[in-house]
């Protein structure tokens, strides 16, 4: 059998050949790509030659290009299609690329070659990108343990391989719980619901084979259902089963996982020589220490928190004013919230919805790229792995730049959440390559025939994860492993979540925001309103993002607790978390911090990241132009196109001309003083 993963890929733009790929080729094509990134690095280690840049370092950069290739097919449809074969050869693939990766940076002669080269960095002449290079390869063995001996070292490889393990299961019982639960609805339990509810809940009955609606735990379902149900019941039903998710004991209860996570992170820690995860995992990072993510989050916290009870007390008045004789619970907070909207500002998320069509978003996405960076997106029809998929070619003056998939809709082997991959980055050497970028989501499926239609908060995540796709797209750096969104993870949301501005442009809302059904432009008064709600119940969205973020740090900063449901209980107490308020992610189901390490300690990032955002898109504000040819230029040259070619600091600093404090941060978030 000849296996499509074992060659070269020549469908177009170098997408993998999804439309001949089965399962069966990916076990023997890692282990064939793996047995031949295992003879690279032995020539690289055992070259005769002494060491110097280009025969072992830019030779690292070059090797494994087969792994890459399978790995990228493997890993964009591994959590956007998890079938159960497919989470079987994740779960056999974890340890082995773990494995890999004990013998790349646990190879002492290697080691010795990559130090060789770093001492003799001030007499080598490089040129910027190939001195960052030789900085980032050796800083990446240091922390991985290269210098580690004896004991230590197989202890750390232990380690690594456990952890690998664990996050693939964390993953993969997340997604069992949300695909495993349905709240089956009888004509009377709609009570309260608008139409595009009611329709995206018969949509996910269809998908499930039954012939009526049901809630899932799908974000686009259940967040509306708690919103618009008057059924108390059952939405304390439904709130109770998204919050219990990997908390429901039996094989799939995640919280055992995260206990031992946390232990071997912390020993891994100490073994390298740091006092906790959080300072190892933070030293690479803007923030640098513990206490300065400390301080931003509490310095945020403190005026979020008092908003939050005030909200407490308005919507409690409003709920025991319709007779429920009750404290506001979490699953009361969105169903008042929403009424309390809809009385202070006139505003209808029902009404709302048929003037956020999916398709008109992604055209105002498009548009506002191509003013400001000149990018144009054509659709076109490539095999992709799944019918779901869409694809654009992105070009710009007639060259071509990238590869955009967007993949929008939620199914039951899809996990949770929305995020941004690339089936392989942009780069220069060894060849020319382009990125291919991917954007899913979990938005709700429309009906067969009718247009798909967003939430405000939809729009906003589509806009966030094109935001990442920029980074990709614009990337222009010599070496893959710092290109796009290869940057610190408190740097990595700044384009994303300054994409988002663009949707509060009045002109970007005005263009494309028009109805499904008649095609008229969203009324005046009604985009009046749009904005004029952006800031509403800011202390909610404030406070369970923020309680999320200060227990992931407290998890990493200190000891491992043996206990982090009990761990997590005290912070929230410390911090006086309101009572009718949840954590955004608690512990069971926390993925960015327990199915890997990309977020752990790190968390925080995206307020991090939002302190620049909002002081970056001043920058377009200050030029009394939101679409500034200057200003946009600027944002490309210095963040956008550079990926991790220079140490984020200098890069923002290149953009804007100094850091950011906070304020711009409080004040777009309402909670300025």
């Amino acid at each position: 059998m000849t296996n499509p993963l074992l060659a070269p890929f020549e469908a177009p733009y170098g997408l993998p050949p999804y439309d001949r790929i089965e399962d069966a080729h990916f076990a023997p094509a890692l282990d064939a790509a793996l047995g031949e990134a295992r003879a690279e690095l032995a020539a690289i280690a055992e070259n005769p030659a002494p060491a110097d840049f280009a025969n072992t370092i830019r030779a690292l950069e070059g090797m494994g290009a087969a792994l890459d290739r399978v790995l990228g097919a493997f890993f964009s449809v591994a959590g956007a299609d998890a079938t159960p074969a497919r989470q079987a050869l994740q779960r056999d693939f974890s340890p082995k690329l773990a494995e890999f990766s004990s013998d790349l940076y646990g190879n002492r002669a290697l080691w010795d070659r990559v130090r060789t080269v770093w001492e003799a960095r001030e007499t080598l002449d490089l040129g910027a990108e190939d001195a960052r290079l030789l900085e980032l390869t050796h800083r990446a063995f240091l922390r991985a343990g290269a210098a580690l001996e004896g004991e230590a070292a197989a202890r750390m490889r232990a380690i690594k391989a456990r952890l690998a393990v664990l996050g693939t299961q964390f993953t993969q019982n997340l997604l069992a719980d949300e695909a495993g639960w349905r709240m089956e609805l009888d004509e009377a339990d709609l009570e309260g619901l608008p139409d595009f509810v009611i329709e995206a809940a018969r949509a996910a009955g269809r998908e499930a084979g039954l012939d009526r609606p049901v809630i899932t735990l799908s974000r686009s379902l259940i967040v509306p259902f708690l919103q618009f149900s008057t059924r108390r019941d059952l939405r304390e039903r439904a709130w109770r089963a998204w919050a219990a998710r990997g908390a429901n004991g039996g094989e799939t209860d995640n919280r055992a996982i995260a206990a031992e996570v946390l232990r071997l992170r912390e020993e891994r820690a100490r073994l390298l020589g740091y006092d906790s995860f959080a300072a190892y995992k933070l030293e690479t990072e803007m923030a640098k220490t513990p206490e300065r993510v400390r301080a931003l989050l509490k310095q945020v916290w403190a005026p979020a928190r008092a908003q939050a009870l005030a909200d407490e007390a308005a919507l409690t008045r409003m709920m025991q004013a319709e007779g429920v004789n009750a404290d506001l619970a979490p699953w009361d907070w969105r169903h008042y919230a929403e009424k309390r909207r809809q009385a202070e500002h006139d505003f209808d998320e029902s009404a709302l919805k048929p003037y956020l069509q999916l398709d008109r978003m992604l055209e105002a996405a498009f548009d506002t790229a191509h003013r400001l960076f000149g990018l144009e997106f054509r659709e076109v029809d490539v095999p992709l792995y799944h019918p779901d998929a869409r694809a654009w070619e992105v070009t710009r003056d007639g060259w071509h730049m990238a590869l955009f998939v967007g993949d929008y809709f939620a199914r039951a082997t899809k996990r949770s959440g929305a995020w941004c991959s690339a089936v392989h980055g942009q780069r220069r050497w060894p060849d020319e390559r382009r990125a291919i970028v991917v954007n899913v989501c979990n938005f709700a499926r429309p009906a067969e025939g009718q247009p798909a239609l967003l939430g405000y908060d939809d729009a906003r995540t589509l806009f966030h994860e094109f935001g990442h796709a920029l980074h990709h797209m614009l990337s222009e750096v010599r070496y893959g492993s710092m290109s796009g969104t290869s940057v610190a993870r408190d740097f990595v949301e700044l384009p994303s979540q300054l994409f988002e501005h663009w949707l509060e442009v009045p002109e970007v809302l005005t263009r494309y925001a028009t109805h499904a059904t008649t095609g008229a432009p969203m009324p005046q008064a009604m985009l009046e309103k749009v904005l004029a709600a952006a800031n509403f119940d800011m202390g909610f969205q404030t406070v369970e993002y923020v309680a999320s973020a200060l227990v992931d740090l407290e998890f990493h900063a200190g000891a491992a607790p043996a206990d982090p449901m009990a761990r997590q209980a005290e912070v929230l107490e410390e911090i006086g978390m309101p009572r009718a308020i949840g954590m955004r992610h608690a512990t069971p189901h926390f993925a960015h911090v327990f199915a890997g390490d990309g977020y752990s300690a790190g968390y925080y990032s995206y307020m991090w990241s939002e302190v620049m955002d909002a002081d970056a898109f001043d920058a377009f504000r200050e030029a009394g132009d939101p679409f500034d040819p200057e200003t946009a230029a600027a944002l490309e040259r210095w963040v956008l196109s550079a990926g991790g070619r220079a140490e984020p600091e200098e890069l923002y600093e290149g953009f804007r001309g100094r850091l950011p404090g906070v304020e711009a941060l409080l004040r777009g978030r309402g909670l300025a003083a």
